[in-house]
C-alpha cells in the first residue's frame, strides 16, 4: 500500500516572484501538497510583474496568469489572498536582479510571522539566516508533451505558426524540402499565445531548456532541440511562432569529402568559413565538424546565439546573448581551445571577435548566411583591414542542398591585377582560388578609394580593368541622367550615351565640364545621344530644330583655341551651335562678344572636323 502523501498545512504563506512566475503554488495547492490558510502576495511582486508585462515580456504575463489562477481556486481550497507591503520605488524595481525585491518579500514574511515559499536557493538561505520559516521547492522536470510538439513529425524541419493563418511546416531535408499546410483550420490569437506561453513556462523547469533572449516584442527559446522564436505585437503585427529543429545528424565521413579537402580540414584550415543560404545545412555540417575535432582529442568550444547545436557534453557551448564580446574573448583565451565554432555570425561585433580570436592563434570556424561562396569573404570587407583577411580566413566551404558545393582557398599575393598590363600597377591582392582545381577565381584589391572584388574566370569579354572603369564612369554620369549606357571599346576611351536633353549640361560652357570629367576619370569620353547616331566626331549630334533666329558670326582660328565673334547684343546670352542640321552644343557668349572654344575638346574637334569636310556651321539665338 502506497503511503499517503503528507499535506503541508501552513497558516500564512508568502510566495516570492520565482514561485509566482513558475506557476508552482497553484499546482501544489491543486495536488493537495500544500494547504495554506492565507496567501500574502507582496505589492513588490505585482510591481515587478507589471513592469515586465509593460515591457511586453512573457514572464510578466505568466506571473499575472498565476495570480488569476490562485484567486479562482481560493474558495475551492479554502484560503484567502491578501496583498501586503509597500509598493517598491522605481529604483527598487530597476534593481530587482540585485536582490531589492527579494529583500522586501523576506521582510514581509518576517513581519507577518509567515512561511516564505521560494525556488531560489540564495533567497532560502538568507531567509533561514534571518530566522524566517522557509520552504525551498525544487523545480521538477515535467515530461508532458507540449502543444508545439504535436505539429512536428519525423520529417519536419521547421514549423511556422501565425494567428489567423493555417499552420505550415517545412518537411524534408536541408536543401530538399516542401512547404506544406499541416492543418485545415486557422490558428487563433489565443491559441498561438497559449502555445508560446507554454513554451516559456516549461523552459524554466525542463532540463536543457532556457530562454536565450527576452525582449519587449520577441523571445528566443532553446527548448531541448527546438530553437523557437516567438514574436508578438507591437514588434510584429500579430502573434507568431517559428520553431526549428535538426532532422538528421551527420558525421563528417557522410559528406563524401575528397582526400584533399579532408587533409585541409585536418591539418591546415584554422580560419574556416561555412557559408550557405538559410536551410541548406550549414549548422548540420558545423555540428559534424565540431564532433570530428573533438574526436581527434582537440578542445572544442562553440559561440552561439542562440545555443542550438546538438553537441556532446565534452564540447562547451557559450552564448554570446548572455555575455559581451569582451567576456567571450577573455574566456576563450584563458580556456585555450584548439577550435572554436562561431555559429551564425551576423553583425560587425561578431566579425571583429572572430578576427581577433583568429589573430590570437585560436582555430576559428565561422558559420554565416551567404548566397555565394565569395559573399562570405565580402562580408569581412569594411569590417577589418583588407590585408589581414588571408590571415583570418584561409578556407571557405559553401554548403548547398546539404552537401559541400564549393571550396575556396584564400591567399595574399603582390601582383599586377588580372587585366592590367603596367608593372607599376602591382599591389597587394587577396586572391581566391578554387581549392579543388587551383584555378584563380577572384581577386580583391583597392581601386581608387574602393575595395573591389573582381571575377577572373574569363567569362566576360571585357577585361576587369574596363569593367571597373565602366562602373566609375556610369556612377559619374548618373549625376546628370538616370539613363546612362557606357561602352569601352578600348582602354583609352569610352562612349557614353545619355538622353538628348542632358548633353548640353554634360558638355558645359565651352566644353569646360566635359574636360573636367575627362581629367577626373582619366579617359577620353565620346558623348552620344541615347539611341542616336554614333558616327559624329563628338557623338552629341541630335536632330533638334533651332528655336531662334540665325546669328551672324566671324570665326578666328588660333593655335589652341577657336574664337567665334558675334554682335554685342548677344553678350551674356546662350547660343545654339549646329553643324548642318545637327545640334552640337549650347554655348555662352562672354563680355567681349566672343565664344572661346578649345581646339582639343570635343566641341572644338567637332567644329574642326566639320570645317575640314566643308560642312556649314550655323549659330542661332
Amino acid at each position: 500500500m502506497t503511503p499517503k502523501k503528507e499535506i503541508k498545512k501552513i497558516e500564512k504563506l508568502v510566495p516570492d516572484t520565482s514561485i509566482i512566475i513558475e506557476g508552482i503554488l497553484s499546482r501544489k495547492i491543486e495536488k493537495n501538497e500544500i494547504s495554506p490558510e492565507q496567501v500574502i502576495i507582496h505589492e513588490a511582486v505585482l510591481a515587478e510583474l507589471e513592469h515586465q508585462a509593460n515591457q511586453n515580456k512573457s514572464i510578466g504575463y505568466l506571473g499575472l496568469d498565476e495570480i488569476d489562477r490562485l484567486r479562482k481556486i481560493s474558495q475551492q481550497y479554502g484560503f484567502s489572498i491578501v496583498f501586503g507591503g509597500k509598493r517598491p520605488s522605481a529604483y527598487e524595481i530597476a534593481q530587482a536582479k540585485m536582490g531589492e525585491i527579494d529583500m522586501l518579500i523576506r521582510e514581509l514574511a518576517f513581519e507577518n510571522d509567515a512561511t516564505l515559499l521560494t525556488v531560489d536557493k540564495v533567497q532560502a538561505r538568507i531567509g533561514i539566516a534571518k530566522g524566517i520559516s522557509v520552504i525551498l521547492l525544487e523545480v521538477t522536470r515535467i515530461t508532458k508533451k507540449l502543444k508545439l510538439e504535436s505539429f512536428f513529425d519525423e520529417t519536419t524541419m521547421s514549423v511556422h505558426l501565425r494567428e489567423n493563418v493555417f499552420p505550415y511546416a517545412k518537411k524534408g531535408m536541408p536543401g530538399k524540402w516542401d512547404f506544406v499546410k499541416i492543418r485545415d483550420s486557422v490558428l487563433t490569437r489565443d491559441e498561438v499565445r497559449d502555445i508560446g506561453n507554454e513554451i516559456i513556462e516549461e523552459s524554466g523547469v525542463r532540463k536543457n531548456c532556457f530562454i536565450e533572449i527576452e525582449r519587449a516584442g520577441s523571445t528566443i527559446v532553446q527548448f531541448e532541440n527546438y530553437r523557437t522564436v516567438i514574436t508578438r505585437p507591437p514588434f510584429s503585427d500579430g502573434w507568431e511562432i517559428t520553431s526549428v529543429r535538426p532532422v538528421k545528424k551527420l558525421v563528417l565521413e557522410e559528406y563524401n569529402l575528397t582526400e584533399k579537402v579532408k587533409d585541409r580540414i585536418a591539418k591546415q584550415a584554422e580560419g574556416m568559413l561555412i557559408a550557405g543560404a538559410p536551410g541548406q545545412g550549414k549548422s548540420t555540417f558545423a555540428q559534424a565538424l565540431a564532433e570530428h575535432y573533438a574526436a581527434q582529442d582537440k578542445i572544442v568550444k562553440t559561440v552561439e546565439a542562440p545555443r542550438d547545436l546538438q553537441l556532446p557534453d565534452t564540447i562547451t557551448q557559450y552564448s554570446i546573448s548572455h555575455g559581451s564580446p569582451q567576456e567571450i574573448h577573455d574566456v576563450l583565451l584563458l580556456s585555450r581551445p584548439d577550435y572554436t565554432i562561431f555559429d551564425e555570425m551576423r553583425n560587425t561585433e561578431d566579425f571583429r571577435l572572430f578576427a581577433d580570436m583568429r589573430l590570437s592563434g585560436v582555430g576559428m570556424v565561422g558559420v554565416m548566411h551567404a548566397t555565394n561562396a565569395i559573399d562570405a569573404i565580402q562580408r569581412f570587407i569594411g569590417r577589418i583591414e583588407l590585408g589581414t583577411i588571408p590571415q583570418i580566413v584561409d578556407t571557405v566551404l559553401f554548403i548547398k542542398h546539404g552537401a559541400i558545393g564549393k571550396v575556396f582557398s584564400v591567399k595574399m599575393e603582390v601582383k599586377v591585377p588580372s587585366g592590367m598590363t603596367e608593372a607599376d600597377l602591382a599591389r597587394p591582392v587577396v586572391v581566391v582560388y578554387d581549392f579543388q582545381t587551383n584555378k584563380l577565381e577572384f581577386e580583391i584589391y583597392s581601386y581608387g578609394e574602393e575595395t573591389v572584388v573582381v571575377p577572373v574566370q574569363g567569362e566576360s569579354a571585357m577585361p576587369p580593368t574596363r569593367i571597373l572603369a565602366r562602373k566609375e564612369v556610369e556612377r559619374e554620369f548618373q549625376r546628370y541622367s538616370d539613363e546612362v549606357e557606357v561602352d569601352f571599346p578600348s582602354d583609352f576611351g569610352c562612349v557614353v550615351k545619355v538622353p538628348e536633353y542632358c548633353i548640353a549640361a554634360i558638355i558645359g560652357k565651352q566644353g569646360s565640364n566635359i574636360e573636367k570629367l575627362e581629367k577626373k576619370l582619366g579617359v577620353h569620353i565620346d558623348v552620344q545621344p541615347l539611341g542616336g547616331d554614333s558616327g559624329s566626331a563628338h557623338g552629341d549630334k541630335r536632330k533638334k530644330l533651332p528655336s531662334g533666329d540665325p546669328v551672324p558670326y566671324e570665326i578666328n582660328m588660333k593655335k589652341n583655341n577657336i574664337e567665334l565673334y558675334v554682335d554685342s547684343r548677344f553678350v551674356e546670352r546662350e547660343l545654339q551651335v549646329y553643324i548642318g542640321d545637327d545640334f552640337i552644343a549650347e554655348l555662352h557668349v562672354g563680355k567681349k562678344s566672343m565664344v572661346n572654344i578649345r581646339r582639343d575638346n570635343n566641341i572644338g574637334k567637332a567644329i574642326l572636323n566639320a570645317m575640314s569636310r566643308h560642312e556649314t556651321l550655323k549659330i542661332f539665338a
